[in-house]
């Protein structure tokens, strides 16, 4: 295990290193280091204990039972809930619906609210860095009913807002936009993209999938109508999810799925649904990782959002300053606001090629297009390396992943 000297800002890195069992393992005989946090986090103790005992001890199906095994299960659960409405600041827990990620939070908006009130002739708009999964939910949408969709411009990384004035218009019915790239690291003013939609009278999604993790979410303050998370970015498990949005926009919604815990009443003429949040979480959910979601967020909100980001950006600020003194390196982004995402292509070097000699040194990146392959268009590459920090990686390791490069370099050049 490596031990960082540094304390960043009350932030104790090797007591928090020791809270994760999978950094302690080799790759290939080196110690691991892992710079693949914007793909996913990797689990403290505590959250997979949390799993351990739900299985263990009070494994039951939830909201249907009446012995004990289910009711501690259905508090466990809406405890979950509860921990995921605070975290965020929603106005209820009517607000929270569990999904399986961020991507099914997208596509259950697209495909209830927006089959609902997008109609021929309409528009939205999304960005030139959108993860797939806020690009083709729209594109299948606008195919079916006839719409439009546009891209706000981006520049080095930076969104351009002038444009994006432009693009606003009557026709504009939703603006669905990433709150930080996964493959640079901005962070997108969401604010104002938010308040200009408004003006427009249209709704807004934010795809929190990347900024969870890194910045404080209030979705009352933002005003957004939509905004969708991942517990496995948040140190928590795979599998579970969280769409928020505003109570009367999903009472309006029409269900996602049919069929048991989303009724009311099923008669073979008529079904009634049930009230929110469970109108859009039909049949037997992903129990045991919506409880260990809980764990996850409280051991954040436990070590506190502010020095996790202190530690990060002090991470980023250092391997930038690294990595642009190597030869040919060009840093793909160059954002104001960033959060710890690094992303870099090298001259005459293939991504993968790199990604494949770190890997031999225990080093854990992530090459290709970052399933942001319009973005990547726009920089006319196919893909860039990306490092990407977490609370519990060190400025040692960004020194082992200089290292590695300048070794893959000497036998790549």
């Amino acid at each position: 295990m490596i031990q960082s000297n540094t304390i960043t800002k009350e932030l104790d890195v090797y007591a928090i290193r020791q809270q994760f069992p999978a950094l302690n393992r080799q790759v290939k005989g080196q110690p691991l280091v892992y710079f693949d946090n914007a793909a996913t986090t990797q689990k403290p103790q505590v959250v997979i204990d949390a799993l351990v005992d739900y299985y263990t001890n009070y494994n039951a199906n939830v909201h249907r039972g009446i012995h004990t095994l289910a009711e501690e299960a259905t508090a466990a659960f809406e405890a979950s809930r509860d921990a995921a409405r605070q975290f965020i600041n929603a106005s209820s827990r009517e607000e929270i619906i569990f999904t399986r990620g961020t991507t099914e939070g997208i596509n259950l908006v697209a495909y209830t609210w927006g089959r609902k009130n997008i109609k021929a002739g309409d528009e939205i708009i999304i960005t030139e860095m959108e993860h797939h999964s806020n690009i083709v939910p729209w594109q299948i949408l606008c195919e079916e009913k006839g719409a439009t969709l546009k891209m706000i411009p981006q520049q080095d990384g930076t969104l351009l807002l002038d444009e994006y004035k432009k693009l606003l218009s009557s026709k504009t019915k939703l603006v669905s936009v990433v709150h930080v790239s996964n493959a640079l690291g901005t962070v997108n003013p969401v604010e104002e993209i938010i308040k200009l939609a408004h003006q427009a009278g249209a709704k807004v999604l934010i795809d929190g999938a990347q900024s969870t993790v890194h910045l404080d979410i209030d979705v009352q303050a933002l005003d957004c109508d939509f905004f969708a998370f991942s517990s496995h970015k948040v140190y928590g498990p795979t599998g579970i999810g969280v769409l928020y949005g505003k109570k009367q926009l999903l009472e309006a919604m029409p269900p996602f799925q049919g069929g048991g815990e989303m009724i009311k009443e099923v008669t073979l003429e008529k079904t009634t649904y049930a009230d929110l949040p469970y109108k859009f979480e039909a049949g037997t959910p992903n129990i045991g990782d919506a409880v260990v979601l809980k764990a996850a967020l409280d051991y954040v909100s436990k070590i506190g959002k502010a020095k996790i980001r202190n530690h990060e950006n002090e991470l980023l600020a250092y391997a930038t300053e690294q990595l642009v003194q190597l030869p040919g390196l060009r840093v793909i982004g160059n954002a104001a606001n960033k959060v710890s995402v690094v992303s870099f292509v090298i001259d005459k070097v293939h991504p993968q090629d790199i990604g494949i000699l770190l890997d031999n040194r225990g080093i854990a990146v992530r090459t290709g297009h970052h399933c942001a392959q319009p973005l990547m268009a726009c920089y006319g590459i196919p893909g860039t390396i990306r490092a990407s920090f977490a609370m519990y990686n060190t400025k040692e390791e960004i020194d082992s992943l200089i290292t590695g490069l300048q070794k893959a370099l000497k036998m790549l050049l």
